[in-house]
């Protein structure tokens, strides 16, 4: 008899550390847009002609429209919307702040954990569970749990489709 996943929230929200790193990304990638705002001021001439005197203040205006989503909303929203669990048959995530995304990928389809953690993840304390399958859209990943929670989920969920795998042979 086959068991199906509940379809209900999942019961674990990432750790506060999530916010930091995402309110870290926001302005990384706000201070990019900065520079080449600023680029654009310099190098482009103050004309009275063509689209650039309604750029010269756009850009700014866009600059500190952009620097307030990423660094003040969006790390907030993410963080209210971003929830994972694994349970005794499945793997689960909901994801995105716009599009929400729902995820479940049964203990029994699982074929690869592997556990990452990039620079800025290492500089939180966090990493990312990426549970594989043999199907592209089957692959469920944790973003930004701590590393010791994402090492143990990891070799749990390993030990348990490693005891599946072997009870079907």
């Amino acid at each position: 008899m086959t068991t199906t996943a509940p379809v209900r929230e999942p019961a674990w929200d990432l750790p506060r550390a999530a916010i930091r790193l995402w309110t870290a990304e926001g302005a990384i990638s706000t201070t990019l847009l900065w520079v080449g705002i600023g680029t654009f001021l310099l190098l482009v001439p103050a004309s009275a002609g063509g689209p650039f005197p309604v750029l010269r203040w756009a850009l700014p205006v866009a600059g500190l429209l952009h620097a307030a989503v990423v660094v003040g909303v969006r790390p907030r929203l993410k963080h209210r919307v971003y929830r994972w669990e694994i349970t005794a048959e499945t793997a689960y995530t909901r994801t995105g702040w716009l599009t929400q995304t729902w995820t479940l990928v049964p203990i029994s389809r699982i074929q690869t954990v592997d556990v990452t953690r990039g620079v800025l993840q290492q500089m939180f304390g966090l990493a990312t569970v990426a549970v594989l399958t043999a199907s592209s859209q089957g692959t469920v990943r944790i973003w930004h749990l701590e590393h010791g929670t994402a090492q143990r989920v990891a070799d749990d969920l390993a030990r348990r489709a490693e005891l599946v795998r072997d009870q079907a042979t």
